[in-house]
């Protein structure tokens, strides 16, 4: 499929309604452009949400990750096959 578009005088330009049927595009999607030499390549895309952690989470974790000596001990032996 071969279309024209316009581009406005904001830079913006409108998908095709069969595009945006066939590839599910819908308003406030978010689209990946691939500059490939001559040729512009728009793909869909995905958002995921980043989650932040505060310091105070991230040492509750470290702190209750830590491993008794008697455990580290025997996991290390595992690996240096000293065991």
């Amino acid at each position: 499929m071969q279309e024209t578009l316009v581009v406005s005088s904001r830079g913006q330009i409108t998908l095709p309604a069969v595009l945006r049927k066939r590839f599910g595009i819908k308003r406030g999607d978010v689209l990946i452009l691939e500059d490939r030499g001559n040729e512009i390549v728009l793909k869909p895309g995905v958002v995921l949400e980043v989650e932040y952690f505060s310091d105070e989470q991230i040492a509750e974790w470290d702190a209750a990750d830590v491993l008794p000596d008697e455990e580290r001990t025997s996991i290390l032996d595992k690996f240096s096959g000293s065991e």
